[in-house]
């Protein structure tokens, strides 16, 4: 697996990552912890390092998967995690707490659960409102001051409150959703994360799977897969971003790699700072993916994806109203 720098002055991980929240949540059926194990086995083997969580996942059982499966394999692992987002009681609406007392809790609880003494990259998963970016990374970096994570991120953060953090201490990593289907990033973050040197870790590189072209209709989801309340996998946006789908496709074949490498490809294509965390729960599709990081796009290549696939091409915002609510803009 090639490895890529996470920010100017951050880490090597592994140029492709791996998003563990599906293992847990969201998406239908869970893998038990001898299932998760086995993937993130594989993962490393693959020797892709970059493995990503939150207390959300679960809430907090993605965590303690993660832990189990790392036991006694710590030592290869680069562990993010994130707090600050959950779930009100009715599960209507999103709570957002980026409060210095909410860091101070949230980290031990994670340190817990993952049975480790330190987090690699700990994030905010969503930017708080009603507490200034300062005030959270500021006690966010007293984390850092006590050996408790080594370095921070933010997610989901708009420039302005990326630079104040950032001015804060420093943020080595920002992620945020970026695919073919999700390219606001390309308005000003992926810039600004340039020019600071902060790495851009793009999650749902895949549309959320949409964009492998395995899903081939809403039945395809199990009852249960939030995917089912996306606006992109509903009514006719599901059929209009299929035939885009499909003309990536065409375009996979021709190179002879699957479509979910072509668009792995692209992501990586798009600068040195990016780091995609695509996830699974299952080892071909993780084989699948690892593999993506040794494909490269020409010129051409490029060019004949744009022409299919242009910025703002996909039908349907990228989450429901609820979950919008909770974005930094």
């Amino acid at each position: 697996m090639k490895t890529r720098k996470l920010g100017r002055s951050g880490p090597e991980v592994s140029a492709i990552g791996l998003g563990c929240m599906g293992m847990s949540a969201f998406y239908g059926d869970k893998l038990d912890m001898a299932g998760g194990a086995e993937v993130i086995h594989r993962a490393l083997d693959l020797g892709v390092t970059f493995l990503d969580t939150a207390e959300m996942y679960g809430p907090h059982t993605n965590e303690e998967l993660l832990g189990e499966a790392l036991k006694g394999r710590r030592d290869q692992a680069f562990i993010a995690t994130k707090f600050g987002i959950g779930y009100n009681a009715e599960r209507t609406a999103l709570t957002v707490d980026g409060s210095p007392a909410n860091v101070r809790r949230a980290i031990e609880g994670s340190l817990k659960r993952l049975q480790v003494d330190h987090v690699d990259l700990y994030y905010l998963h969503r930017v708080d409102p009603n507490t200034p970016i300062e005030e959270t990374v500021g006690a966010m970096g007293e984390l850092v001051k006590e050996g408790k994570v080594r370095f921070l991120g933010l997610s989901e953060a708009a420039p302005e409150t990326l630079r104040r953090g950032h001015a804060t201490h420093p943020i080595t990593a920002l992620q945020t959703e970026y695919s073919l289907w999700s390219r606001e990033p390309e308005d000003e973050l992926l810039a600004t994360c340039e020019e600071l040197g902060i790495g851009f870790v793009p999650y749902s590189p895949l549309g959320r799977g949409f964009l492998s072209g395995e899903i081939r209709s809403i039945d395809d989801l199990a009852a249960d897969d939030f995917r089912r309340t996306n606006p992109r996998f509903t009514g006719e946006n599901f059929q209009k971003n299929l035939d885009l789908v499909e003309a990536v496709t065409a375009i996979a074949d021709d190179k002879g790699v699957t479509a979910a490498q072509l668009a792995l490809a692209w992501v990586l294509a798009q600068g040195e700072h990016l780091v995609p965390i695509p996830g699974t729960r299952r080892i071909r599709t993780l084989e699948d993916n690892a593999a993506a990081a040794d494909i490269m796009l020409t010129a051409d290549d490029l060019a004949r994806i744009e022409a299919v696939f242009p910025k703002g091409a996909a039908s349907g915002h990228r989450y429901a109203e609820t979950a919008r609510a909770a974005l930094n803009r």
